[in-house]
């Protein structure tokens, strides 16, 4: 025990090391960016999300949205990587849901789904950025079998989630109710509106899970719009930038997605990693359905090659 004791002093002793001059002068944003962390953050009366105002002066409102705020803050790393994925799916996403007429806010609900992993998956079978259930997947309008699954296709699983938007706005002409169905289901919503005699989600008595989501939702967009805010600093270069790519049509089977991609002037694992709808090692495609294969032009897949692009100047430090 006292060998462990001694070591876990030494590794609080090597975290707390002083930079020297010319590393306080590289790093400064991130040391000055450690000091807000440290503190809790502040909790507004009233925010706006997609289009509809939620007052916060209700003591369990402001708790349950300081408890998700003061959560994500801490959780640095999946914060990180979200706001860095987001450079690379907001202009992807977003579009698709202007185009389907749901707030763009919502682009914050596929964060808190997957924090922007297009090949998430759940231990109850939950797939994708979107995290779609096999079921709810196909009622919405996607293919998913043992050669493609386009749950795990960003703008197609997009528009599906859209789909389900709208139908849940239809029903509830509340966006933040709208949200909370996102993750309890339609039916268990409409049930407990009318059983607790309540008009939205925000008066509704739930499990935690359900209870805790939509104020994730909002904590997620009060952050990742202005990080610098509640001390997290990243640079341009650091961003996840988008990756260019040519199309081709597919509508027939493919004997070995290896050798497709060869020919096609990528490797089997590029291919993959831009369709990761592909789910096989060939395609049958019995119903000679036509799918959309992205090739990625490799100058975007090098650092020393790529134009960096910047989705939301918030994101980064000058």
């Amino acid at each position: 025990m006292k060998k462990i004791f001694l070591a876990l002093m030494l590794l609080v002793a090597a975290s707390c090391v002083v930079l020297k001059a010319e590393d306080k002068q590289n790093f400064g944003p991130f040391i000055t960016g450690l000091h807000p962390i440290s503190a809790n953050p502040d909790v507004p009366m009233a925010v706006m999300i997609a289009g509809e105002q939620v007052l916060l002066d209700r003591i369990d409102m402001y708790e349950r949205l300081d408890r998700e705020m003061t959560q994500i803050i801490y959780g640095h790393s999946n914060l990180f990587l979200s706001i860095k994925r987001a450079n690379r799916y907001f202009p992807v996403i977003v579009p698709i849901l202007k185009k389907n007429g749901v707030p763009e806010d919502f682009a914050y609900l596929a964060v808190v789904e997957s924090y922007l992993s297009p090949t998430a998956r759940s231990y109850a079978g939950a797939v994708g950025m979107w995290q779609f259930m096999k079921g709810t997947a196909k009622q919405y309008g996607l293919i998913v079998n043992d050669e493609v699954d386009e749950r795990y296709d960003p703008e197609k699983s997009t528009e599906a989630a859209c789909r389900y938007l709208k139908d849940a706005y239809a029903k509830y002409k509340h966006w933040p109710t709208v949200a909370a169905s996102y993750n309890a289901g339609m039916g268990r919503i409409s049930k407990e509106l009318e059983r607790q005699f309540a008009e939205n989600s925000f008066d509704l008595y739930l499990n935690e899970e359900t209870s805790r989501y939509v104020f994730r939702f909002i904590a997620m967009k009060l952050i990742i719009d202005q990080p610098k805010k509640y001390g997290f600093f990243i640079t341009k270069r650091q961003l996840y930038q988008p990756v260019k790519y040519t199309e081709v049509k597919v509508s027939g089977g493919v004997a070995s997605w290896s050798e497709w991609a060869q020919k096609h002037g990528t490797t089997y694992s590029q291919l993959r990693d831009m369709n990761p709808w592909i789910r096989s090692s060939k395609l049958v495609n019995r119903e000679r359905r036509t799918y959309t294969v992205k090739i990625p032009v490799q100058d975007s897949l090098y650092r020393s090659k790529m134009t960096y692009s910047v989705y939301n100047p918030n994101w980064i430090v000058d």
